[in-house]
């Protein structure tokens, strides 16, 4: 109960809020997309990551494993992610490219999800790309240039992709 009351603190919602489901609400709201991270593309990797541990007083929550290529500060339930951009170029930063923030969003059906934004004729959406065997993802601009990122559960058609 301690904790209940903490969050609802935490958060300044009733307990009610934090304890109860409203399914009417559920119903209104429901969007495939969930917001995954903010993904900061910086080119001094190990200063920023300094920077960032000392602006937001916490620890980096979790380093890729090899080390240099990402980290993630987890606040208020959102990740924040600083990506090395030596080591991510071709994942979600191009040679020509200027950008140095990128949306990253998770759904339950990337396939389905492609297709719908593909169907939306909003702007170029790139195929499906697998950054490694067990993350896959596709890529968008916004107006301004922007990237979003669209990530999830995902598994590769025979002969396909």
């Amino acid at each position: 109960m301690d904790k209940i009351i903490r969050k609802s603190e935490l958060f300044q919602v009733s307990t009610d809020t934090i304890l109860l489901r409203n399914s009417d609400e559920e119903a209104v709201n429901r969007n495939p997309l969930h917001l995954g991270s903010i993904y900061l593309v910086v080119k001094d990797f190990e200063k920023s990551v300094v920077f960032y541990e000392k602006f937001l007083g916490i620890s980096v929550s979790n380093r890729c494993r090899s080390g240099n290529k990402f980290v993630e500060f987890h606040i208020d339930n959102k990740c924040l992610s600083l990506m090395n951009e030596e080591n991510i170029i071709g994942h979600c930063t191009s040679p020509e490219g200027d950008y140095k923030f990128v949306q990253n969003y998770w759904v339950e059906d990337l396939r389905a999800e492609h297709e719908r934004v593909k169907a939306l004729q909003i702007g170029e959406v790139t195929e499906i790309l697998e950054a490694y065997p067990t993350y896959h993802y596709f890529h968008m601009r916004d107006p301004d240039n922007n990237v979003i990122e669209v990530t999830g559960g995902y598994t590769p058609q025979d002969g396909a992709e």
